[in-house]
């Protein structure tokens, strides 16, 4: 009888500078380096080093920490972050990735408000891509919830997948606040999903991202189908450590979902050959 084989797919695990919150950009290159990270995503926001190009090279030199993916400055706190143009954006988020050398921008779709931007942002998404290597993966949302009421804050869809965009990402914390099935989602974006963002939630209000095993999304059998398909993009730590009481044990979080992230990623694929 044949030895069980592993596959392992040649996915990179990244850690999302946002993880670190509310300590810095920086701090976050320092730790994915100390834990063994294969790169980091950066979060645009409202810390200088992170809208600096040149910093950020710097940054990833000293550490030898590659950035593997650019977050575009998407939230309600970064709305003045490299322009309150949402096109502008998006245009600086692909040059710092071009320069910087990272294969993905990560985009939100737009906010309902922003009709402008909404009107033309699908065909906008798959002009922008037509102009560079870099993919542009838009990641689904969710509902806006307060007590028993619900807001649509987002446009044309909260669900990306009703929609046509060249990339994906997907993002479980986001499942786990929209209240729908994560692995149905990914199944809807086929190959089209190019990255991850790993987090957990229990359904909350809230976008919880709680660090993957603690809550109830289907983080091990994402792992597992990425596994079993091969895949090669990346999936990013993007979890809340905000309540860390130190820096031990925020870095205790980041390397138990390392450690979860490499354990599901390698033993989900184990399978004997048929005899």
């Amino acid at each position: 009888m044949a030895e069980p084989v592993v596959r392992i797919p040649d996915a990179k695990v990244a850690l999302s500078t946002a993880s670190v919150y509310p300590e810095s950009t920086a701090t976050a290159f320092e730790i994915a380096a100390r834990l063994g990270y294969d790169g980091v995503e950066i979060m645009v926001w409202t810390d200088p080093v992170s809208q600096d190009v040149e910093a950020l090279r710097r940054l990833s030199d000293y550490h030898q920490v590659p950035i593997l993916a650019v977050h575009a400055p998407c939230l309600l706190i970064t709305q003045r972050v490299w322009s309150t143009d949402p096109w502008v954006k998006l245009q600086r988020a692909r040059a710092a990735a071009e320069k910087l050398g990272a294969t993905t921008v990560v985009v939100h779709p737009p906010f309902r408000w922003q009709r402008n931007y909404a009107r033309d942002f699908v065909t906008g998404i798959w002009r922008m891509a037509d102009e560079t290597d870099v993919r542009f993966a838009v990641e689904n949302m969710y509902p806006w919830r307060y007590r028993d009421r619900e807001m649509l804050a987002y446009a044309p869809d909260w669900d990306v997948t009703n929609d046509d965009y060249r990339h994906f990402t997907v993002d479980l914390s986001h499942t786990a606040t929209a209240r729908t099935d994560g692995m149905a989602m990914v199944d809807r974006m086929g190959d089209r999903l190019a990255h991850i963002h790993l987090a957990d939630g229990k359904g909350s209000n809230k976008d919880e991202h709680l660090v993957p095993g603690r809550g109830d999304q289907p983080c091990a059998e994402l792992l597992e189908h990425l596994a079993r398909t091969g895949f090669d993009g990346h999936v990013v730590i993007e979890v809340n450590t905000r309540r860390a009481m130190s820096t031990a044990e925020r870095e205790a979080d980041l390397a138990e979902a390392l450690a979860f992230t490499r354990l599901h990623l390698a033993s989900s694929s184990a399978e004997a050959p048929r005899p």
